[in-house]
């Protein structure tokens, strides 16, 4: 029998083939329900997150390991690839910024400016995802995927979002740089030129400094079964940019998370009694609050994820949650997800809405959040060892 005639065996049978079952029903039932609720282009934008889950899951996809591995192990593979994905996706979300009203697409970019406050949030957005154990898409997809600990991290995801939106009006006055766009400036060939110039040098000083430390570049992980993976790094960073490709050319605008766990935090808050609409941030989304979930693309987007990384768990027969957490585990998982939510509204998302939209945009402050999000993250893996996370 081959190996994926095994894994389908195991696959189609007791637990798995139940929570396969499940989540393909789930799946289903959210795009339904999105596509009655806000028409057919948030159905596509259910399946898109599917797609997303799936191909994240597959690929063990995360951008806090990345970052953490090239400090830690001087191996620099999953920043490539994160580079392999901006740039992908960058050779179509530049041409249809620039000329997609043109012919019938209008899309727009995440480009906005950078200041004080967002470099804070960055900063502790990046300290919280080594903590936590993952970044917004990263929390989405092990939680999906059964990590017990990783729906810790989310639900503090969720609070810290929503913690957030009473002090952004006083955060919103702290000392920011003009939003500067490179499609704009530069237009769709000089902002990828660009792009992909700064992106070379980094993977060069990656290159370089693997070969350094090890004297050779690590062997990529090959790829095992497109169905019940695992996946290889580049087949994941080509299977997501087709993902945040996707959402531009059906949402007409990048990829996001973040602004839908603020929205669920509002709307958990506001049904304990609590009166967000009377906060700023929110008197201006009054109607997300009254609406329906379901009628918000962020949101069914990250539902789709979420069920997306429950199926790729069940084919892969992984699907298997452990509920025993040390208090270690707890803690850091609580205080990783308040640390990314609250970071995450200073600096106009996470790692997916922020970095990789901020740069698919064109947007200057997506490097800024790269730069700072690093640093932040920097400290959070020393912290990791100190508390023996490894």
């Amino acid at each position: 029998m081959t190996a994926l005639a095994q894994t389908l065996a195991q696959t189609f049978s007791g637990a798995n083939r139940a929570i396969l079952a499940l989540s393909l029903a789930g799946l289903a039932a959210v795009a339904l329900i999105a596509s009655n609720t806000g028409g057919p282009t948030l159905g596509y934008a259910v399946l898109i997150g599917g797609l997303a889950g799936l191909s994240l899951y597959h690929a063990s996809f995360g951008f806090t390991a990345a970052w953490r591995r090239i400090v830690t192990e001087k191996r620099g593979g999953g920043l490539r690839a994160q580079f392999l994905l901006i740039l992908l996706t960058s050779a179509v979300s530049f041409p249809l910024i620039a000329w997609g009203a043109s012919f019938g697409m209008p899309t727009g970019g995440f480009v906005f400016p950078f200041g004080v406050a967002a470099a804070i949030g960055a900063a502790m957005f990046g300290l919280g995802m080594q903590l936590g154990g993952g970044c917004a898409s990263g929390t989405l997809f092990t939680a999906g995927g059964g990590s017990t600990r990783m729906m810790v991290t989310l639900a503090a995801f969720v609070t810290g979002s929503v913690a957030a939106t009473p002090h952004m009006h006083l955060w919103g006055t702290l000392p920011k740089l003009p939003a500067f766009s490179l499609v704009s400036e530069f237009g769709a060939l000089g902002a990828f030129a660009a792009t992909a110039a700064v992106l070379g040098l980094i993977a060069l000083w990656s290159i370089k400094v693997e070969r350094k430390a090890h004297g050779s570049l690590a062997d990529p992980k090959p790829t095992g079964s497109f169905l019940a993976g695992p996946w290889s790094l580049r087949l994941g960073a080509v299977m997501i940019a087709v993902v945040g490709i996707a959402t531009f050319v059906v949402l007409g605008r990048p990829w996001g998370i973040t602004s839908g766990f603020a929205l669920w935090g509002a709307k958990i808050w506001q049904g304990f009694g609590v009166t967000v609409t009377d906060w700023p941030y929110w008197q201006w989304q009054k109607g997300a609050l009254e609406a329906s979930v379901f009628a918000d693309a962020t949101s069914v987007m990250n539902f789709g994820i979420l069920l997306g990384a429950m199926a790729a768990a069940a084919l892969a027969g992984k699907y298997a949650p452990v509920w025993k957490l040390s208090t270690r585990d707890l803690l850091t998982a609580i205080i990783g997800g308040l640390l990314m939510g609250y970071g995450a509204r200073l600096a106009y998302g996470c790692n997916i809405g922020a970095y990789l939209g901020g740069i698919v945009s064109g947007s200057m402050h997506g490097w800024l959040w790269l730069v700072f999000g690093f640093i932040g993250s920097l400290a959070g893996t020393r912290l990791r060892l100190r508390l023996g996370m490894g």
